[in-house]
């Protein structure tokens, strides 16, 4: 395991430097095993967080499909407002926006169950505790509207 590895799976999953050493060292070195890993990891963490903390922070995200024809707006919490203005956190609000926009959902837990538009493999769900567990928060979908030209 060198410090380019290190440096490449802390870039690719957003993972510290302990937990990036400790996921290539529980891998042997396997890059996809080490981000199986710390997925894994991020995934415990969140639940964890999920049941201790609120998510009272966050942002209200609008997303309108290219054709006008459709789009919706998103509630997506967090924990503090430092969270809600990064990167990741603005684009997961967006990516549920769009799977909001694309599949119609008739509650905040239906859509958690849904395949993710992207990746099928993974759940909704799973995305925004795969986001959660890297940005060490609690994240929670608060809720949603969807708008379609004629219903």
């Amino acid at each position: 395991m060198t410090m380019d590895q290190i440096k490449k799976l802390r870039e690719e999953t957003g993972a510290g430097v302990m937990d990036a050493k400790k996921a290539l060292e529980e891998s042997g070195g396997d890059m996809k095993k080490a981000k199986a890993w710390i997925v894994k990891k991020g995934l415990d963490k969140a639940e964890k967080k999920a049941a201790e903390r609120t998510a009272g922070e966050g942002i209200v995200y609008a997303y309108v499909h290219h054709d006008k024809k459709s789009g919706a707006l998103l509630e997506l919490g967090c924990e503090t407002d430092f969270v809600a203005r990064t990167d990741d956190f603005v684009n997961l609000a967006k990516e549920i926006a769009m799977q909001v926009t694309s599949l119609a959902a008739e509650s905040v837990e239906e859509l958690l169950k849904q395949a993710y538009i992207r990746d099928p493999k993974k759940t909704i769900d799973q995305v925004v505790k795969e986001v959660s567990g890297k940005m060490g928060e609690k994240i929670e979908v608060k809720r949603f509207a969807r708008f379609r030209v004629g219903e």
